[in-house]
């Protein structure tokens, strides 16, 4: 059975994503950072909607005039088109990220 804590590379250069799963208007990836955030001055904004679940670590997420401290366990809705970034994720563990876009 896989597992969403599992097969994470000891050393990752740059955050890693990995597609789960895919059907029309929906895909879930994995996503694993250790430590990586959004480059400077850089913000998402996604043609779809993104839900997402912090399963494992540590994390910040930054909007235009907010900043979101989550924990394990803690998930969030982030609408198509809000300008989103990571501001930061914990260096001492692998944050592990489970994220759903949809439209």
């Amino acid at each position: 059975m896989p597992s969403l804590l599992a097969q994470i590379p000891a050393e990752l250069p740059n955050e890693m994503t990995e597609t789960l799963a895919q059907a029309t208007n929906l895909r879930i990836e994995r996503i694993v950072s250790h430590g990586h955030t959004s480059p400077k001055d850089f913000w998402y904004d996604q043609q779809e909607n993104e839900w997402v679940l912090l399963v494992r670590g540590a994390a910040r997420l930054e909007f235009a005039d907010e900043l979101v401290a989550m924990s394990a366990g803690d998930w969030i809705n982030i609408p198509a088109h809000l300008k989103h970034r990571v501001a930061w994720t914990t260096p001492d563990e692998p944050s592990i990220w489970l994220a759903v876009f949809y439209e």
